[in-house]
């Protein structure tokens, strides 16, 4: 019998091949119960960071509950980094989440992003400078595209639930979960949010689900300005309909490929046709075609290849990722 609070995500969701990114923590917890409880037929995938002491403890926990329900449970355990760990940990938790779709041919990941989660990022995104598209945040259900082609929905069933009824949830059935402590450390932004934000979502949370909505359909009105016409792999390119909206376009492209443009970025895009995000993601404009890649360079290309570029007035800055990924530009459709 399917819970209430999965009614809007349990249509996508049964009879469809499922995969759970899994931490053990609170959120992720309650997903996997309520899953289970809908009758939702799914596996799971942990990244062990190894930065806390209890991770280990969590990964065996884990497997244990995976064991027990008969599913399979996939674990990665990650490097460690000296510096910006957020950046790194969350791109290789989506390149270890997207090659078990690519191997085992999940139709849907499931991540248990909920409606504190949604404000906070709204918020940090506010402080830092931010458009509609930025602001409205995640989605609820996203189509989305593997390195190797291989489309998938990443599904956020929990977006509207305050974090609160998760708890309630757990403990009314005394379902056991793991404390992150590092959610309490002041030194991070977010952290120093969380206290002001629970009060919020606790007292106002249908007015916060309904800005969110607004925001969802104003973000929506914008994106009718352009088109995706091509995607592979990591190479998108989309039809403007108003040079306006190249930074928006960008923004939601980079997102989904793992990068958040800087307000520097957004600014720069408002008046330039050709920028390289990050150090390692070109966005170029030409004619009426926004083309986004990963930015390389010193890849040696045939004389034919370049000439066939520029008769296709492909910009400079991605010819070399079409090169090699074999992408002729006779191929594309322009």
């Amino acid at each position: 019998m399917k819970n209430r609070l999965l009614v809007t995500s349990y249509s996508l969701l049964v009879k469809k091949k499922n995969l759970l990114g899994f931490s053990h923590g609170l959120d992720s917890t309650a997903l996997y119960h309520l899953l289970a409880e809908s009758g939702i037929d799914f596996d799971i995938a942990l990244v062990n960071y190894g930065v806390r002491e209890q991770a280990d403890e969590e990964e065996a926990a884990a497997r244990e509950l995976a064991e027990r329900d008969g599913r399979q449970i996939f674990v990665a355990h990650a490097p460690r980094w000296k510096s910006g760990f957020e950046a790194r940990a969350r791109r290789f938790r989506y390149d270890f989440f997207e090659s078990l779709i690519e191997e085992h041919g999940y139709e849907n990941l499931l991540t248990a992003h909920q409606l504190n989660d949604r404000l906070e990022w709204m918020m940090m995104r506010l402080i830092r400078g931010a458009g509609t598209a930025e602001l409205a945040g995640m989605e609820a259900v996203s189509e989305r595209q593997t390195p190797g082609g291989k489309s998938y929905r990443l599904i956020r069933p929990l977006l509207e639930t305050p974090r609160h009824k998760l708890e309630a949830y757990l403990g009314e059935r005394e379902l056991p979960w793991f404390h992150d402590e590092s959610n309490e450390y002041a030194t991070f932004e977010r952290n120093r949010l969380r206290p002001f934000l629970e009060t919020l979502i606790r007292e106002h949370s249908p007015g916060i689900r309904h800005t969110f909505e607004y925001l969802k359909q104003d973000a929506k009105l914008l994106s009718e300005n352009y088109e995706e016409i091509f995607a592979k792999g990591k190479l998108r390119i989309y039809r403007i309909h108003d040079r306006r909206i190249v930074p928006l376009a960008a923004s939601k492209a980079l997102k989904e490929l793992g990068y958040l443009l800087s307000g520097a970025e957004r600014e720069m895009l408002k008046e330039k046709n050709s920028i390289v995000a990050g150090r390692k993601w070109a966005v170029e404009l030409s004619g009426e075609y926004l083309y986004i890649a990963p930015y390389v360079t010193d890849v040696p290309m045939s004389k034919s290849f370049k000439e066939a570029c520029r008769l296709r007035r492909i910009p400079p800055k991605v010819r070399s990722w079409l090169y090699l990924e074999d992408i002729h530009p006779q191929n594309l459709p322009l």
